[in-house]
């Protein structure tokens, strides 16, 4: 009250009933006694209109006198029971128990007193009727009063709640969509108010579900959001194909309407729901169905033996960790030069695989010796090579160092496995080393050339599997998570050219691959992934616009800033002049690209390191395209050399 006061005086205007404290205990009580009062004179119409057909007789006490003595009674048995403690918005059966009490004890007490006067001194004080009735009138309407104050407060409550929650429809009539939407209406925290199911079924007309009606497809086409009242649709994506997935989302944001995901029901059950609803995100929409892996075949490779993951500090190498870790080795070396990212990751597996044997070193592969001693000490059984400068501008500028890390590198890494009889060797290479445009993706050519190489040589007891990929979303410095930082600030977005079009896949995906190339290589083979269709980069600036609830052009603003130096159109996972021949896995080709021997290419090699040595950057990228005599650069100061 005092607060309810403070704000009328204070000139605070805005105040919601909820906000109210709850009544002081005397003024519930005052309310209570006038509620009996009120009930007396009731019970007393009643009574007479029941004594003219049933009961005559005449009473020691008037009306007045008999109210007094039966409310004083009753106050009485309401401060004993202290029925006017609880707080009546939240009355529970207690409550209502401790007045039923009240009311009994007022009745029987009042009996007693009519029978033992009436049984000394033949005067009835009272009708035993009248007792009755009273009793039924009281404390129903002290029940209706609290049931319906609660009853308010409730309503009210979910009317604030529903008035500020989201509006959303829940797209499918399946078992899994009607258990998620129960799940919501069942969790009052959450932000969102279920309105209705979404379907494409036309069978379920005038049906209802939960209480809540279905809405065709037909309807939102119509329709604007405005119309139809609602703010958006709740998914769950582990029930829909690609195409399904696509079909609804282009749908959805043509009517800006917001698209949230569902984890499923099980999840759902298990975590906070806070946290397990959330924006759909472009990740989801490039998600294809996971590569079917052998894990027998995987395990067996891995299970009780030494791995070596180089690079293991960066996206593709850290996930290579975490996949390898689940699989119980018995030792996993993880090299990287990146200080502060190896820390975090050796913090990271610690905690999540307290039982593996790790050791987390900060070493160059470009150092030989050291390399050499950790061969030596360690025996590996499966060495995966992930580290390499991949950023293209950067390595545009820094031909040297990329020569050095992704060529030198590499050779130690695989001479070495080779050496040491290392069962399988896996090295991660990437779809820019096809017709390359760029030092980074000729290094890497290089680098696959030179693996290749070494399963023909004399002796080799290894076998060298290489492992190609396009993007992969969510890496250190690819495009969706620039894009996501560029919508976070407002914009704009900048795209290189509007015509540039990318392969994608998620480390998941591009790990899973390593993984199984490694399992299923007999050696010399480039394992390549069928990605799909190439997607345009303009488009997926778009749709990430839309999703994060802003329109293209409008919000957020696309401008373009030119292909960077080295950087073309498209990207290919296969040379003109290889094979794609099918493996077991639908989703796994082998490209069988042209070879060379270990003699030429290790000359070459070591030709190219040489020239690093001196600070000339065109004599090192004119003798990497001797190299590779298919890298033509675009866009770069080196075209002169094609």
């Amino acid at each position: 009250m005092k607060d309810l006061r403070t704000r009328i005086y204070d000139g605070d205007n805005v105040m919601n009933i909820t906000d109210i404290r709850y009544l002081p205990r005397w003024t519930v009580l005052l309310i209570d006694i006038i509620i009996l009062i009120l009930s007396t004179g009731a019970s007393f119409l009643i009574y007479n209109k029941i004594n003219r057909i049933i009961i005559n007789g005449q009473y020691h006490l008037d009306a007045y006198q008999i109210t007094a003595m039966i409310v004083s009674l009753n106050v009485f048995f309401m401060f004993i029971f202290r029925t006017y403690a609880g707080i009546i918005r939240h009355s529970t059966f207690i409550d209502l128990f401790k007045l039923l009490l009240a009311s009994t004890c007022t009745i029987l007490v009042s009996y007693a007193v009519n029978t033992l006067i009436l049984m000394s001194s033949g005067i009835k004080l009272m009708p035993n009727l009248l007792l009755v009735v009273y009793f039924t009138v009281s404390f129903m309407v002290l029940f209706l009063f609290r049931f319906l104050v609660k009853e308010f407060f409730q309503v009210l409550k979910e009317y604030r709640r529903s008035s500020s929650k989201k509006r959303i429809l829940v797209l499918g009539i399946d078992e899994q969509s009607v258990a998620i939407a129960r799940a919501i209406l069942d969790s009052p925290n959450l932000p969102f108010q279920v309105v209705g199911f979404l379907t494409q079924r036309f069978d379920s007309k005038h049906l209802k579900i939960l209480g809540k009606p279905i809405f065709f497809r037909d309807k939102i086409e119509n329709n604007t959001k405005e119309t139809l009242g609602i703010d958006g649709v709740i998914i769950n994506k582990d029930s829909m194909s690609r195409e399904e997935m696509n079909f609804w989302v282009n749908l959805f944001l043509e009517k800006n309407l917001q698209i949230l995901k569902s984890p499923s029901v099980q999840k759902l059950r298990e975590s906070d729901m806070n946290f397990s609803i959330k924006n759909l995100q472009i990740d989801d929409l490039l998600n294809r169905k996971p590569i079917k892996i052998e894990n027998h075949e995987i395990r067996k490779g891995i299970t009780g033996k030494n791995i070596l993951i180089t690079g293991g500090a960066g996206s593709i190498g850290s996930e290579i960790v975490r996949q390898v870790a689940k699989l119980n080795p018995s030792l996993v070396v993880v090299l990287d030069q990146a200080e502060t990212p190896l820390y975090d990751l050796d913090l990271e597996m610690k905690e999540s695989f307290p039982n593996v044997n790790f050791k987390f070193m900060m070493i160059d592969i470009t150092n030989y010796e050291r390399l050499e001693q950790i061969f030596e000490r360690y025996r590996f059984s499966m060495v995966y090579h992930a580290a390499a400068y991949k950023h293209v501008p950067l390595v545009e500028e820094n031909p040297h160092e990329a020569i050095i890390t992704n060529i030198f590198g590499s050779k130690n890494v695989a001479l070495l496995s080779n050496m040491h009889k290392v069962d399988r060797f896996v090295m991660v290479s990437t779809d820019k080393a096809v017709n390359p445009t760029n030092v980074m993706g000729a290094t890497k050519r290089v680098a696959e050339l030179y693996v290749q190489s070494l399963q023909n040589l004399e002796g080799n007891k290894t076998k060298f599997i290489t492992t190609r990929f396009g993007n992969v979303l969510g890496s250190n410095g690819s495009v969706i998570p620039l894009f996501k930082k560029q919508i976070e600030t407002g914009g704009p977005i900048t795209i290189t050219h509007p015509e540039i079009t990318r392969y994608f896949m998620t480390i998941q995906e591009a790990c899973e691959l390593v993984l199984q190339a490694g399992a299923m290589g007999i050696g010399g083979e480039v394992f390549v992934f069928d990605m799909g269709e190439p997607i345009k980069i303009i488009d997926l600036a778009k749709r990430m616009i839309k999703l994060s609830g802003f329109e293209p052009d409008m919000d957020i603003k696309i401008i373009y800033s030119g292909l960077r130096p080295g950087e073309k159109l498209y990207e290919e996972l296969l040379t003109d002049s290889s094979k794609n021949l099918p493996t077991h896995h639908e989703k796994i080709l082998i490209s069988k690209d042209n070879a060379m021997n270990y003699t030429k290419i290790n000359r070459l090699v070591n030709q190219l390191i040489d020239a690093t040595s001196r600070d000339e950057k065109f004599e090192v990228v004119r003798i990497l395209k001797g190299i590779v005599p298919e890298f033509k650069s675009n866009n770069s100061v080196y075209e002169v050399l094609d």
